[in-house]
Formats: C-alpha cells, structure tokens, sequence
C-alpha cells in the first residue's frame, strides 16, 4: 500500500479516529464516518471524470464483476439472453458467465489475436438481437495486454446492448475518461493502485436509467445493489491511493517502462526465451515469458526464496493448470507450460530489476544444464 493510504486508513480504525458505522446516522459519529465516504467517492468519481452517485463500494473487481454480469443479466432477461465476453477474461467473468450458462444464457467467448488483444470487428460481429451485455477486460492479468477499450466503447454507443469493462489492472495506470468514453459498468480494485485489498468499486453509468436488480440482500447500502456495512477505513484509503496513482500516472507508467526494457535487455541475453503477449501494446508493469527447456513449475520452485513471480494469475496459480489466456491465444506445447508471469511497480528499483535478471537467468541456465545430464 502507498503509505498515504496506510495513514488515511489507520486514522479510521481506533478511539482517536473515525470508527463508527457510517450507517448510523442518528449520531456525530456515524454522521463523520459517513461524510468520509462522501467524500472518498466523489474523489473517486473526480479521477474518472463521472459522477459521485454512480459508484458503488464493493470488496474488489471480483465481486464488482460478478454484481454487474449478474445484475444486468436479471434484469435484462426479458430482452434477451446472450453475452459477448472474450476467453481472455478474469476468472470472475468466465465463472460468473458458465454459472449463467446453467441458467439458459448463452455465452460467445471470444478468442483473441497472438498478442492477447480482442477485435472490435469481432465484438461487433458476435452481437445478436438476443445479446444484453458484453464485457471486455481493459488490460489482461496475465499478459497485460490493452484492448481496444475507447474503440469499442464507441460502436457499442449504435447496439442496444449494455457495455461492461473489469478495469482491475488499468485503475490508476491508464487514464480513464468516463465522461468521453461511454462505458455502462466498470470494475476495479483498490490494491491493484497501492491501495487495501478487499475493497474495490463498480460504476454504473446513469445508475436511475440501467436500475439493475440487486444479487444480494440484508440491507439498504449502496442503493440496495450491495448490502453490508461499509469499511470505513478501506474505502478511505482507497480514494487516497487512486487519487495518489492518478497524480503519479506519467511518472509510475515511465518508471515501470524503464523497469521493463531493464528486465527484458537482460533475460534477451540468453537463448531460448519467447514474449507472450506484445511487447508494446502491453500494460508496461508485467512481462510474461517462457524459457526453452525449462518447465515453469521447475523455475518457480527454485525461485521460491529469491523472487515472487508466478505462472499465472494470482487468483488461479493456487490450481495446477495451463493459463486459459495463452491458450486462447494459440499458445501450446512447452511453451504454455514454461511460462512465468513477472511484474513490478512503482517501490521496484532499477536494482530490483537487476538483481532479478540474473538470478533469472543463474536460474534457468541451471535447470537447463540439469535436464542434459
């Protein structure tokens, strides 16, 4: 976390502070605690360029998601039945999307070009008179990958379809203009900008016009679309960190840019090592690679006390399986099970980088000497 979050978050949490239930408005103290909220959501609402009341607190991009699909698939039922989607998607789309599949939905998953970016065409061309929704991540996890969001947003503004977009890895690394690029419903998650984990957001354009059902109930938070009470704290900090990214957004994206190019001159040094995904059409902050001759389970093994990197996402790698997104596209054979997902951020060094490249590369070059004898 930004440690400007840290101490927006910890003034909420003791006596001192601002504890109270933000829904207990009948005294000062819940009063306070709920004017933060406010206050964070219309600073929150000021980074994207949209207005304060069409935010909607959540405990991150994975409920965000499942809260907009589910939503707008209930209550647009009536209309149709289909979505759009892409193979690519976060594992909180591709399940929520299967689950309705077992409800009558139909589901198209889209399939992406060999940098990991989806068509507009495609999009376009997939739309039915049946389809409600589509969403299209902004950035892949995996790959970081950057689809043609503001594209897309605009040829949708001619289909009577509702446009979702799991912004989770772009918030706060990309400028987002919610004013001039006419997304329906948008996902994120604090700590993917230094922020809390488990708080997050979903925008709802217009939220009187697209009055979504709710999914969940036992309370009237949030609208009545997502009861609970709110974490004070979280959401707190999280509005500090966002607002915090958006003013370092051109130094952080320079920053991992140089981190990047630092990282690949070195691991391009050896033989044997291939780029998933564009190396410019890319998010600047993750770099996923394989190594010839080297299987990424072997790798990360023996990388276990000296970096954190990962052969997928973080919200799978726990499950013993090839990443869906290189499969989608077109990757097979060893160089799906070589690859390894590297990233870094604002608090990485140059000399993170560095020490990083060579212990990599000490790395494969051993395991690939192993595997001759």
């Amino acid at each position: 976390m930004a440690p400007e979050a840290v101490d927006a978050m910890m003034g909420c949490l003791d006596l001192s502070g601002t504890f109270a239930n933000p829904a207990s408005i009948q005294h000062r103290l819940g009063q306070t605690a709920e004017s933060l909220i406010e206050d964070a959501r219309g600073e929150i609402a000021r980074v994207f360029n949209a207005k304060k009341k069409d935010f909607i607190f959540t405990s991150g991009a994975t409920e965000s998601n499942n809260l907009a699909i589910q939503a707008v698939a209930q209550t647009y039922r009536h209309q149709g039945k289909h979505i759009v989607t892409s193979a690519i998607e976060h594992k909180s789309v591709l399940d929520t999307c299967k689950h309705l599949e077992s409800q009558g939905f139909s589901v198209t998953y889209l399939r992406p070009d060999s940098e990991g970016r989806i068509s507009v065409d495609d999009v376009l061309q997939a739309i039915t008179d049946d389809t409600i929704l589509v969403s299209i991540m902004y950035a892949n996890n995996e790959t970081g990958a950057i689809q043609p969001i503001d594209e897309l947003a605009q040829a949708l503004q001619d289909q009577k379809v509702l446009f979702h977009v799991d912004a989770a890895q772009v918030a706060g690394k990309l400028p987002i203009n919610l004013a001039t690029t006419p997304i329906d419903l948008l996902s994120i998650s604090a700590h993917k900008f230094y922020g809390p984990k488990g708080c997050g957001c979903l925008y709802i354009r217009n939220r009187n016009k697209i009055h979504l059902m709710p999914i969940m109930f036992g309370g009237g938070q949030e609208h009545r679309l997502r009861p609970g009470t709110l974490p004070t704290h979280q959401i707190v900090a999280m509005a500090i960190a966002l607002k915090l990214a958006h003013e370092k957004i051109a130094d952080d994206f320079a920053h991992c840019q140089t981190l990047k190019r630092l990282l690949l001159a070195r691991l391009k040094q050896i033989d044997g090592i291939s780029i998933n995904g564009s190396e410019t059409k890319a998010l600047p902050n993750i770099v996923n690679i394989s190594f010839e001759q080297v299987g990424s389970d072997a790798l990360l093994i023996a990388l276990t006390d000296q970096l954190a990197i990962s052969s997928g996402s973080a919200c799978n790698s726990g499950a013993i399986e090839a990443s869906h997104v290189l499969r989608a596209m077109g990757i097979e054979g060893d160089r799906l099970y070589a690859a390894v997902r590297i990233s870094f951020g604002r608090y990485t060094t140059p000399e993170d980088i560095r020490q990083a490249g060579e212990i990599l590369v000490k790395e494969v070059l051993r395991l690939r000497a192993l595997a001759r004898e």
